[in-house]
Parts: C-alpha cells; sequence; structure tokens
C-alpha cells in the first residue's frame, strides 16, 4: 500500500473528504463516482415453485434455482430442473447468463446472498432476479457481493427476516464510470481464480486423505514392516459413556459437533447462540478429550459426525448427544478420531438404525450404538497410521488457512476498490 493511498484512507476515516472526492449518502467517493439505487439500473423480479404434486413439471430440461444453490456465487448446475410444460403453464420465466439473484430470506446466512447466473434458468420464489439495464454485471456482482451485512440489515423485523423486492431495489450502490467498473471486475475476478484453484487443489487432497482412510483404516493397505493381524473388539469394551450433568451451572461454554467443523462453540457456528441458560444445567459436560456422537445425519455426515473436543476447554453439551471417553490402553486415540472422521462404522450404523424415526437423525439406541465393533492392529502400528493421517491433515489444513488468506486479500481489494479508495488505470 503506498503512502498516497494510507494518506486517503486516514482522511477519509477522519471524514476528511481528500481531494477530488465528494461526500454522499455512501460516504466519501470519487467526484466521477455516482450513487444509485438498484431500480435506477436493474429490474427486480423473482420465480415461483411449481405444484410438486404434478409429475409433469418435474425432471425437465430447464434448470431451476433455490436459495440454497446461490453460495458458490455462480450458478452452472442446479439440482432440480422443470418441463417445458410448468414453463407455460405458471409464472416462471426463463432468465438469461449474467441476471444477478440474491436470496430474500433462507436459512441461516442464505439471506442477502448473491450469485450470477452461468446458465440459462429459472428461479424459485424465494430468489430475487436482477436483470441490468446499464452497467457492467460482474461489478455489480462484485458490488453486491461486499454490501451482504449491508443489505442484510434492511430485512424485515419479526419471527423471519425477509427481503423483498421493494427493500431490494430501493439499496444505493456505488458507480463508477463503466470502463472501471470492468477492470475492478477483472481484478477481482482474477483473484476469484486464485481461490477457486486452491479450493480445487483443497478438494482432491480431500479425497486423496479419504481413500487413505479406507485402506490404512480397515488394513487393506499395510505399513512397511507391520504384518499382525488385526482384532476387533466393540467400543463399549474400550469407552464409557458420560452421563454427567452441568449441575449448579458449573461450565457456561456450549459446544456443538458438527460434520463440517468438528466441536466448536456453538456461537462459532450459528449467528447467535441457541442454547438458553435455563436449561443447559442438564447438559453433559464434554471435557477436553471427550468423544461426542451428534445424531443429526446431512449429506457430509449420512450416519451423523463422532468427534473428539479438540478446544482444549469443557464445554457442555445438549443430552440428544452421545459423549464418552476412551479408557483403554489398547485403543491410540488418535487412531480412533481418524476411524471416526472416515465412513468405515457406517454399516455398523445403518444396520441397527430405525428408520422409522426422524428422518433427520439416525435413531439408534445406546446399547446397539456401543456394540460398534472397531477393527484395530498393534498400538505401534496405530500410532504410524494416526501419524501418517494427521500429516495429510495438515496439508490439508494449511491449504485451507491459505485459501481463506485469499479470501481476505479479495475482502480488502474489494473494500479499496469496490468504495473508489483505490483507484484503477483504465
Amino acid at each position: 500500500m503506498t503512502p498516497e493511498v494510507r494518506d486517503r484512507i486516514e482522511q477519509i476515516r477522519c471524514r476528511n473528504v481528500p481531494d477530488g472526492y465528494k461526500t454522499t449518502r455512501k460516504g466519501i467517493v470519487p467526484n466521477e463516482w455516482t450513487v444509485q439505487q438498484i431500480r435506477d439500473f436493474a429490474v427486480i423480479s423473482s420465480g415461483s415453485t411449481p405444484n410438486r404434486g404434478n409429475p409433469a413439471y418435474w425432471n425437465g430440461d430447464i434448470p431451476w434455482v433455490t436459495t440454497g444453490e446461490l453460495e458458490g456465487g455462480y450458478i452452472t448446475k442446479t439440482d432440480e430442473s422443470i418441463t417445458m410444460q410448468a414453463l407455460s403453464e405458471t409464472s416462471l420465466r426463463v432468465y438469461p447468463v449474467g441476471t444477478l439473484l440474491m436470496a430474500m430470506y433462507g436459512q441461516g446466512k442464505t439471506r442477502g446472498t448473491v450469485a450470477k447466473l452461468g446458465i440459462e434458468a429459472t428461479v424459485n420464489q424465494a430468489c430475487a432476479a436482477i436483470s441490468l439495464k446499464e452497467g457492467d454485471s460482474e461489478f455489480v456482482f462484485y458490488a453486491l457481493q461486499n454490501a451482504y451485512n449491508d443489505i442484510r440489515k434492511l430485512s424485515n423485523t419479526g419471527n423471519q427476516e425477509n427481503l423483498n423486492a421493494d427493500i431490494i431495489k430501493t439499496f444505493f450502490v456505488i458507480f463508477p464510470p463503466v470502463a472501471e467498473q470492468q477492470k475492478i471486475a477483472e481484478i477481482l475476478t482474477t483473484q476469484d481464480k486464485v481461490i477457486e484453484l486452491k479450493e480445487k487443489l483443497l478438494a482432491e487432497k480431500q479425497r486423496q486423505k479419504k481413500y487413505l482412510m479406507q485402506q490404512l483404516l480397515t488394513g487393506k493397505k499395510r505399513l512397511p514392516g507391520y504384518e499382525d493381524k488385526w482384532k476387533y473388539t466393540e467400543l463399549g469394551k474400550i469407552a464409557k459413556k458420560e452421563r454427567a450433568k452441568n449441575r449448579n451451572f458449573i461450565y457456561d461454554l456450549v459446544l456443538s459437533n458438527s460434520a463440517q467443523h468438528g466441536i466448536i462453540p456453538q456461537t462459532d457456528q450459528f449467528d447467535k447462540e441457541i442454547a438458553s441458560e435455563d436449561r443447559i444445567d442438564g447438559y453433559y459436560i464434554v471435557h477436553d478429550g471427550f468423544f461426542v456422537y451428534n445424531p443429526r445425519i446431512s449429506a457430509t455426515a449420512p450416519c451423523g459426525p463422532i468427534n473428539r473436543n479438540e478446544t482444549g476447554k469443557t464445554g457442555v453439551m445438549s443430552p440428544l448427544y452421545t459423549v464418552f471417553s476412551i479408557e483403554s490402553k489398547i485403543i491410540n486415540t488418535d487412531f480412533l478420531r481418524q476411524y471416526f472422521s472416515s465412513s468405515c462404522w457406517y454399516s455398523h450404523m445403518k444396520s441397527v438404525a430405525n428408520y422409522g424415526a426422524r428422518h433427520d437423525r439416525m435413531n439408534v439406541s445406546e446399547d446397539d450404538f456401543f456394540l460398534m465393533p472397531i477393527p484395530f492392529p498393534s498400538i505401534e502400528e496405530q500410532t504410524m497410521i494416526s501419524n501418517a493421517l494427521m500429516a495429510a491433515d495438515k496439508e490439508i489444513d494449511l491449504l485451507r488457512r491459505s485459501i481463506e488468506q485469499e479470501k481476505q486479500k479479495k475482502k480488502a481489494l474489494m473494500q479499496l476498490l469496490l468504495t473508489g479508495i483505490v483507484r484503477v488505470n483504465v
């Protein structure tokens, strides 16, 4: 960052207007830039959901977008599609490539998410389609992406905070001249490509580790120097079910066990803490090193995740979870952690599950859970296997950190470029 840019940032921070800049309702921007409402340069519309009871409307050739598919930023395929009959008999319309989509409502952090169509597609009623009349669509995409938090603040208040077309169309966007819009979009697109390449590399590393786990944790592939036959034991013979509850509110750290992030503070996973203080005295105490099974199933955890508390802290978890510790010296807990990170234990869970229960939970009795068979070699081989897999974990973690750094770099670029603090040569 040049001294000139640093000085400009400091002036703006102190609410002083640098030479060549002006004050607008969106803050201090270059003199040549304008501030416009979305309705000044775009038309806002939305879609609908065809009757699900009519099979003639579904599984056709026309892509149909839902808000859950906006997270990736670019839509190149959809989970569902509709037919020409649905298109002709409903209010749906096909939006062209380049149309911007914004989630007007949705679970968690979905609301306010923006994506760009890379294919022609229809959308559901929760998506606002932003069809530009002027301006560079890629620039507007980044401008709205950068304004995510501000857009969410405009949501209606009440039991469910939603956006609507009227709210979106009155949102103000800072507009540089078109040539500058295109240059800014080009720079940010290049940064997105860097992130995309690293994310593809991460996916490949994760695929390789998954394969290695299936081989090493079942004995299909042996490390050099190890030939002894593996043994089996039941989980209940090496584990102790932990039943201690948080009486008298000794601990106030509420933990969550997710398939994606493992055991983390609940506030790290959700916008706010879900558990209320008046009931966490009935939660299980989870010390560092304890294992926890979450019966909630998902695409990434079809039998629910089993993770080890590695936060370094003692917290509490819902009694819906199964908490256990390992008291046996025949099992290396690092080896067991890797085993539970694999899919090797799924077959047992599926064989004992009651599928008449809730569709989003794996309904397994406590007795059946602790009958889970655990294969294991000697302690020495367990240690070598866990070390090999943890080395792969470190590579994956380093790549994740690198991706996060690139995302932070993009965020900084957007803050500087989309406000005109840093000008581009056109």
